[in-house]
């Protein structure tokens, strides 16, 4: 090739690669340049809404812009999931959800429009809370090691509350009577509440309750916690031992919240959210309110996220498959 002509198609080729670097760097400084919906599949007041409003503020100022909240329930958070699957994949809509819609209600819930594991880029845990084993103050059952012995001398016959088929207490009970080879008496509610006040009322006997919702009654001494589900103990509960400690293996659960968006999230937008969430999660101001409140700062990267998402997906489908469980 002639000198002079190569010259000039380097000099070509260079200013191309220039151009679209640029074009790159713009997009990444025009965005956001209108709200951002951070979308959470369940009612206010609950954990999920907490943790998204707990960090739109941090989002806004680390990002610009404005971060609103849009609350969107139905068939255990499935129905803002498939919205968020349809939703332009331009960083303007996130979705943030624990783990139900994740990993759990495609495996209860027939003809889910999403794929979970394919319709989403996963951006980042945000926090996990280990389960409990609790009892009511009045129970007899005062060490995980007396519920197993009553569950092998009357099989069928200890009542666990959940907050419905399908929840995290439901499955973690699920998966603790099938690591055990045991069966207990699962009696779901509607919701949290009333699953709590039966318990405290002495109704039921025990429950897998989320750290954060029993915290309150087990240290007014209301609740006796028996077991946390976790690898290590809680520095809010350091009296009570993991599931591990008190001699049973393959129980370790934590419920989780999620930020995902949907899929084909540019690279630089993905980037810059990942870093202002696990910023946002590390302010000291708000640490220590989810520590306090017994989360666990978790702000993992997109590709541990994605590995994760994809263990708990087939673990659960195990679970609930060998446990016959259904939504209903």
């Amino acid at each position: 090739m002639n000198p002079l002509l190569a010259s000039l198609t380097l000099a070509a080729v260079a200013a191309s690669g220039a151009m679209l670097g640029l074009a790159g760097t713009a997009h990444a400084q025009a965005w956001p340049s209108k709200p951002v919906t951070l979308l959470v599949p369940f009612p206010p007041g609950g954990s999920t809404d907490m943790i998204a409003r707990t960090l739109a503020p941090k989002l806004q100022e680390k990002l610009g812009g404005t971060f609103i909240i849009e609350n969107k329930a139905g068939a255990g958070g499935t129905v803002a999931a498939a919205q968020a699957k349809r939703a332009p994949a331009d960083g303007y809509t996130v979705f943030v959800s624990s783990l139900g819609p994740y990993v759990i209600g495609p495996h209860l819930i027939k003809g889910v429009a999403y794929d979970p594991l394919k319709d989403f880029d996963y951006i980042s845990v945000a926090v996990q809370a280990p389960n409990v084993l609790a009892v009511p103050a009045a129970s007899p059952h005062k060490t995980l090691a007396d519920v197993l012995a009553y569950h092998r001398a009357h099989p069928g016959k200890m009542s666990f509350a959940s907050a419905g088929n399908g929840s995290s207490d439901h499955l973690t009970a699920e998966l603790f009577w099938q690591q055990t080879g045991t069966t207990g008496l699962h009696i779901p509610y509607k919701g949290g509440a009333p699953a709590m006040s039966d318990l405290l009322g002495g109704q039921v006997d025990a429950t897998f309750m989320n750290i954060n919702t029993g915290l309150p009654n087990i240290k007014a001494g209301k609740l006796r916690a028996l077991a946390i589900t976790s690898t290590k103990r809680s520095p809010l509960l350091p009296d009570v031992p993991t599931m591990k400690e008190s001699g049973l293996e393959g129980v370790t659960v934590t419920s989780w919240q999620a930020f995902a968006a949907p899929k084909g999230l540019p690279a630089d937008i993905k980037a810059r959210l990942h870093e202002a969430i696990v910023a946002g999660l590390n302010d000291p101001a708000v640490k220590t309110k989810l520590l306090d409140l017994g989360f666990e700062i978790v702000a993992n990267t997109p590709e541990q996220f994605t590995a994760f998402q994809a263990a708990e997906f087939a673990r659960w489908k195990t679970v609930i498959e060998v446990g016959k469980i259904t939504a209903d």
